[in-house]
């Protein structure tokens, strides 16, 4: 039995940024790990630039995401100054145009457990999500929180056992631990320690739900 913190994640807009060029910033259709590990960061207190502390936490904690309420994806269109121009790393007096997309009504629920090198305790983990250092967001500054993160935590076999505890029933589990039996997806999001926006792909394991939120 391992134990696992169980999270919830609801909010008017989430936004997690896939592979972006610029102007246009996609968002993936679920948590990925970098916002993730953004997330519980913020509560911690751990400063972006603080590569160390960052690595600890990324080494320590493993997710699985279900998808309670697939997000229906919007497109915000913006212009801005003085950006850098797309493809060339240049800055720009010219005004550029922006594509940012945000997830509509989407709600998650995570379970998180700790790896084998874990220097981190969920105990410690949840004193900071139940009062956080810092204001945790759901993806981007403009996608505020409408519950607690807090859900529970349990004691369980594995993730998926941990995740049917708490309701809602049915959606589709994004899951760390691989299973071969499983579809799988790869994903690019996994922060390359010392690299500012750099990120290295990992594979999911995804246990298809009576929802049929199933992403590919």
């Amino acid at each position: 039995m391992k134990e696992y913190l169980i999270l919830k994640l609801e909010g008017p807009l989430q936004a997690w940024g896939g592979h972006t060029f610029e102007g246009r910033r996609p968002s993936e259709l679920f948590p990925s790990r970098s916002g993730l590990l953004g997330l519980l960061a913020a509560c911690l207190g751990i400063d972006r630039v603080d590569a160390e502390k960052q690595q600890a936490l990324a080494s320590s904690v493993l997710f699985a995401v279900r998808v309670d309420c697939p997000p229906i994806k919007m497109v915000d269109y913006h212009t801005v100054k003085n950006a850098r121009k797309e493809y060339q790393g240049l800055k720009s007096n010219e005004t550029i145009q922006t594509w940012r997309e945000y997830l509509q009504d989407a709600k998650y629920t995570v379970a998180i457990w700790l790896s084998e090198s874990a220097t981190i305790s969920l105990a410690a983990l949840i004193d900071a999500i139940k009062k956080p250092v810092y204001t945790p967001t759901l993806g981007r500054r403009s996608c505020p929180i409408t519950r607690p993160l807090f859900a529970d935590k349990f004691s369980a076999v594995n993730e998926h056992e941990a995740l049917a505890l708490i309701g809602p029933e049915g959606g589709t589990v994004y899951s760390d631990s691989i299973d071969e039996s499983k579809p799988k997806l790869q994903i690019r999001d996994v922060p390359i320690s010392g690299r500012k926006r750099q990120f290295a792909t990992r594979q999911v394991s995804i246990h298809v739900g009576s929802g049929g939120d199933y992403v590919s």
